[in-house]
């Protein structure tokens, strides 16, 4: 038996530093959290939608994401208008037709849907 020899040295630990590895942690959680609350606007927005054009959710989140684009404004901002309007705020002038003009294509697709008049 050798005991001369040197052991060979450990391989470098893979895995990230304790404080590292704690900091993306805490950046993963409060994305989280921020898709979470995001994501309960959103599906808020759409029961306004459905209730307003009487149609299914999936159509609901459809008009949400046709006024985001006729507009250039967020999805979520969208939809945290939406609720802020159910609520006796204004609705931006540029959303409430957007909305209006979704709606009525709905009621015009035989959705059944009465207009909607922002005001």
């Amino acid at each position: 038996m050798d005991c001369s020899r040197t052991p060979d040295p450990l391989p470098p630990d893979p895995r990230p530093a304790p404080d590292a590895e704690v900091r993306r942690l805490e950046t993963e959680v409060a994305h989280l959290h921020e898709a979470v609350a995001s994501h309960a606007v959103v599906d808020q927005a759409i029961g306004v939608v459905v209730a307003l054009a009487k149609t299914t959710p999936a159509r609901g989140f459809e008009v949400l994401r046709e006024i985001s684009r006729r507009t250039d404004v967020e999805l979520r901002a969208v939809a945290a208008h939406l609720i802020g309007w159910t609520q006796g705020e204004p609705l931006p002038a540029e959303v409430a037709r957007a909305l209006d003009t979704a709606v009525e294509r709905l009621g015009s697709d035989g959705d059944g849907a009465p207009p909607h008049t922002a005001g």
